[in-house]
């Protein structure tokens, strides 16, 4: 049985800063806006407030290229706002997380501008520098051939200094060189001058990418018609990764504060747990990406790929199940900031079923066993941007660059632009920007100015305001859920997983149970329409006998006894059954 801890516990609740409220009206959210959804926030039952960066920065990966970490962009205020922040968080029992993103910097940041300054600057290797290489016909090239995950050469050219600095992500993003001591050192500062302000953690921005390959050697060639290769197996999970982690964790465990890391492109169970077990002392925990990169297409996220129920339901017994007998623990998600909304990506829906779908998806996710993690809006059901909506309403880098090479490996296709961008209405990271919808007013109540970006057009009818009031509204379900969670903690969050009917290509069926505490039963229809389902004799059991603690229908579902039990499932039904046990 995992052993007890206020993190597992916890509800998280994400906030991407520039989309949360704007209280000065200048069309950007900001921490002060933030502070005026406190209530919002604790009447929906959450526990901790992870912040995205609201650190000074240039922007332009949105606050995940930092020039000063130890000063706030100032649009989003101050650091007496932060203080603030903290202070009120504290005061209702809430605790507040921040991003710390340490794989790279900004190149405006004071490290890079000495780095770059000169070949024999003191700063020169807090970064990763490398002479071009020469090709055949004379011409200069990169130092390898790894991509950027944004697309293109990771390699950029500085014409001052001569030599090629890495960036895994944009040519303004370097990546800090870990081999040097010195930035770890530097990092451990960073992290004690924020919890000695009261923060309660960190999430860890892409930290399996701070231990590279030494030499750097060439990425296989995985993409033939492509000249830079995917190179994850170069810089996911280097050799010195875990020692790094348990430096961080160090500095974590003498404030009892919590981590979860970031971790795309990891898929092994047991490279997971180097990072997760208990007795290894490194992170809580972790987000892995097996679920959120069900459908991205081989080439980059916006090629298709097919995915399949059975699929989806592997992915959570593995992990489960894992997690469970390995003294691990799991990050629960199904949104954030670089995923579009969940309701239009997992689950195509009619217009009337949106809610239904909704509620579903939060409880598929909120009964496992996990740290539950709810991005902003995903307690409202909030969907992607409107199909109608042309490319350059996309303000994001990362959609507008795999957009360009998405087409250029559609040359020649007449039909490439629309296949291209029907991935971008599913599946790009805007999805997830776009600005909060609190009530009917303009933009949705986020500003009185003019937003950023431009707020979704369905605002009128899904907003906050409004389902705060409304009993069956997405909003009051979550509700609902979070309480259970905490109420049948011992199930819901310590309980072991069993998976049942794996096969069913349209429900998921899966148990929780606890030794002393007792066992539920979670029914779920992840389609838009009825399903008759010949359930396992234990569910139908359940299903007549149990105790209907959760629900998206008013009334319990049908069941027809033929030959076999039938349940009749109506479009994107959720059930919970809870079985407690008798005491003696």
């Amino acid at each position: 049985m995992p052993q007890k801890a206020w993190w597992k516990e916890a509800a998280v609740y994400q906030i991407y800063p520039a989309s949360v409220c704007d209280l000065n009206g200048d069309g950007i959210g900001d921490i002060p806006g933030i502070l005026s959804k406190l209530d919002y926030l604790e009447s929906l039952g959450v526990d901790v407030v992870w912040l995205c960066p609201v650190y000074e920065s240039p922007q332009v990966d949105m606050g995940y290229d930092i020039s000063d970490y130890r000063a706030i962009h100032a649009p989003y205020g101050t650091v007496q706002d932060v203080d603030q922040l903290i202070a009120a968080l504290h005061k209702r029992g809430m605790k507040l997380v921040m991003d710390l993103v340490v794989n790279h910097t900004s190149d405006q940041h004071a490290w890079f501008k000495e780095s770059r300054s000169s070949l024999d600057n003191p700063k020169r290797d807090w970064y990763i520098w490398r002479k071009p290489r020469w090709d055949a016909e004379g011409n200069r090239q990169p130092p390898n051939n790894w991509a950027s995950v944004f697309g293109g050469s990771a390699w950029s050219f500085d014409e001052e200094t001569g030599e090629y600095y890495l960036h895994l992500f944009c040519k303004e993003q370097p990546d800090l060189n870990w081999e040097n001591p010195d930035v770890a050192q530097a990092v451990h500062d960073v992290m004690t001058f924020w919890l000695d302000k009261g923060v309660d953690g960190f999430r860890m921005d892409v930290i399996n990418f701070i231990s590279k390959t030494p030499g750097l050697p060439d990425a296989p060639v995985t993409i033939p018609d492509q000249q830079f290769q995917p190179a994850e197996l170069h810089y996911a999970d280097g050799p010195r990764l875990h020692e790094f982690l348990r430096g961080l964790r160090g500095i974590l465990d003498k404030y009892n504060a919590f981590a979860v890391g970031e971790m795309p492109g990891v898929k092994e169970e047991a490279e997971v747990l180097k990072s997760v077990a208990e007795d290894r002392k490194e992170l809580n925990m972790i987000f892995q990406f097996d679920i959120i990169c069900l459908d991205n297409g081989r080439n980059n996220k916006f090629f298709p790929k097919e995915w399949s129920l059975p699929k989806l339901k592997a992915i959570v017994h593995k992990w489960q199940t894992c997690m469970f007998d390995n003294s691990g623990w799991n990050a629960l998600f199904l949104e954030n900031h670089d995923q579009s909304r969940s309701v239009s990506r997992f689950t195509p829906h009619r217009p009337e079923n949106r809610n239904a779908a909704a509620k579903m998806l939060a409880t598929f996710m909120g009964m496992q066993a996990g740290t539950l993690f709810v991005y902003q809006g995903q307690e409202l059901g909030m969907a992607n941007l409107p199909k109608d909506w042309g490319i350059d309403e996309y303000k994001d880098v990362e959609t507008q660059n795999l957009y360009r090479l998405a087409l250029e490996q559609h040359r020649g296709d007449p039909d490439g632009a629309e296949k291209v961008m029907d991935q971008v209405r599913l599946k790009a990271r805007d999805h997830g920007r776009s600005p909060m919808q609190w009530n009917t007013q303009k933009h949705g109540g986020f500003t009185t100015g003019t937003p950023w970006m431009r707020v979704n057009e369905d605002y009128l009818h899904c907003n906050a305001e409004q389902q705060q009031r409304d009993p069956s509204s997405v909003f009051a379900y979550w509700q609902r859920l979070l309480r259970l969670r905490k109420q049948h903690a011992d199930t819901f969050v310590y309980g072991s997983f069993e998976l049942l009917a794996a096969d069913d290509p349209a429900v998921v069926c899966y148990r929780r149970v606890h030794a002393s505490a007792g066992a539920a039963t979670v029914v779920l229809n992840f389609t838009d329409g009825e399903y008759a389902w010949e359930a396992p004799p234990g569910v139908v059991k359940a299903w007549e006998g149990a105790r209907r603690i959760l629900a998206n229908y008013a009334e319990p579902g049908e069941i027809r006894k033929h030959s076999a039990a039938v349940v009749c499932l109506r479009p994107f039904e959720a059930v919970v059954l809870l079985e407690e046990r008798k005491m003696c």
